[in-house]
């Protein structure tokens, strides 16, 4: 907090000394991404763009840049960290370098559902993550949803020994490769334009994805078989360039922050209307079969991932994981 504060001061004087300059264009926010303006980020980002060019005219002016055409995924964080680009959207498990907090995100079963994914973001405890990485420069500003993951292979996933002996598709996390090595099965790492192919050809046999991406990428058509587990959550944090964000004059900032709040809401009520849509048209499909595990079958998955827990509590934190777990309903008092 005392850094924020530090930062914060240094950049306003900063700006101050040049406010001559500063009236005379407006302020630029370029937003860059790496999905089509069709998604819920997407839309998020052009929502933003409107919002802000409605309420901030002549003092604000925002550019998006969609689907990798200014920075992919291997580059985006260092241009925003040099404020080539002052806002990004990257998945949670992009962040592994800055900050091991975010990695609860990718403990496998500890969130029941997105509502207690909601609950923990917006206490206390999930409030604090948004700022874990100011040390490197980046502030978070948002959680935006894409949903909970669901487990597809070539067989029925009921129980955790079914997953033996398979290859699943994995984001770079050391917490999903965990996850798989706990199941006695092989995780590999390999970016999400690879997918299909790689289930198409036999080179994995399984994957985990939000319905949305399992529909609208078509991999439902290679995996004859999903297993309703919502056992991760795939989710994006929207973030700035610290020494950026807490250098915009305060009253347009905060205007800027009521915009996000929007914004937000927003991206998230689509991002759950599409992956219900979605888990529709894969059952109306008939082209793969949706398992859906009872209560005693989910129980059973988490206390087999306990261990990846226990693996991974030093680096995240006690603190962290116990204020996850207590969001859960039959957790709560």
């Amino acid at each position: 907090m005392f850094k924020s504060i530090v930062v914060a001061a240094a950049c306003a004087l900063a700006l101050a000394s040049t406010a001559g300059h500063a009236q005379e264009s407006p302020l630029l926010i370029k937003l860059s991404h790496v999905v089509t303006d069709e998604t819920p980020k997407g839309q998020g980002a052009l929502l933003f763009k409107r919002l802000v060019e409605e309420r901030l005219a002549g003092k604000v002016k925002v550019e998006v840049y969609a689907n990798s055409s200014l920075y992919g995924d291997a580059d985006e964080l260092e241009a925003l960290r040099n404020n080539e680009v002052q806002l990004l959207a990257p998945s949670l498990a992009k962040f592994e370098q800055y900050t091991k907090q975010l990695q609860v995100f990718d403990l496998p079963f500890m969130f029941d559902d997105l509502e207690a994914v909601n609950r923990f973001q917006k206490r206390a405890k999930g409030r604090q993550l948004l700022r874990a990485m100011e040390d490197h420069n980046i502030v978070g500003l948002a959680y935006w949803h894409n949903g909970m993951k669901q487990m597809s292979a070539t067989k029925a996933l009921r129980s955790p020994a079914d997953a033996a002996g398979l290859s699943f598709r994995i984001q770079n996390s050391v917490v999903l490769e965990a996850q798989f090595a706990q199941l006695n099965a092989t995780p590999v790492k390999m970016p999400f334009a690879e997918v299909y192919k790689s289930l198409q050809s036999g080179q994995v046999q399984g994957a985990e994805n939000p319905w949305s991406n399992l529909y609208s990428q078509k991999l439902h058509e290679v995996q004859p078989y999903i297993t309703e587990t919502n056992h991760g959550v795939l989710d994006y944090m929207l973030v700035s360039n610290a020494r950026f964000w807490y250098g915009i004059p305060h009253q347009v900032r905060m205007e800027l922050e009521t915009i996000i709040d929007e914004v937000t809401h927003s991206v998230n009520r689509q991002a759950e209307a599409d992956n219900q849509e979605d888990r529709r048209r894969i059952e109306a499909s008939g082209k793969s079969q949706v398992i859906s595990l009872s209560g005693e079958q989910r129980d059973a998955w988490r206390m087999a991932m306990q261990p990846v827990w226990k693996q991974f509590e030093s680096v995240i934190g006690s603190d962290v994981m116990k204020a996850a777990q207590t969001v859960n309903r039959k957790r709560q008092d």
